[in-house]
């Protein structure tokens, strides 16, 4: 059983940046491939980034690509989701994701262990 749990979120300005991060305890965090995700009209849950076991490859929606980048930190456990030029419709809930594997998925329902999410909120 993995455990997630995320942090970092918070208030911030049109055009600012936050980081958010995702520890992970109870498995072998190696093992799995990670993302995130934010509730989107019409869909539970929307795909916004993910990252391979390894952290060699990543991938992104088309909404947030040049503007988030994420990464992991086997050694600490830890995924990480950097948002730079925000914009006020990037404010969500922001969860983190694990799905045992390599291969990134897109879709929320391939995940097997979910975080409890972190607010972030961009002001106009």
């Amino acid at each position: 059983q993995v455990q997630l749990v995320e942090s970092g979120g918070g208030l911030v300005q049109a055009g600012g940046s936050l980081r958010l991060s995702c520890a992970a305890s109870g498995g072998t965090f190696s093992s799995y491939a990670m993302g995130w995700f934010r509730p989107a009209p019409g869909k539970e849950r929307e795909f916004v980034a993910g990252i391979s076991w390894s952290g060699l490859r990543t991938f992104y929606a088309d909404s947030v690509k040049g503007r988030f980048t994420i990464s992991r930190d086997n050694a600490k456990n830890t995924v990480y989701l950097q948002m730079n030029s925000l914009k006020p419709e990037d404010t969500a809930i922001y969860y983190c994701a694990a799905r045992k594997g390599n291969t990134i998925q897109t879709m929320s329902g391939r995940y097997e262990y979910w975080g409890q999410g972190t607010q972030v909120t961009v002001s106009s």
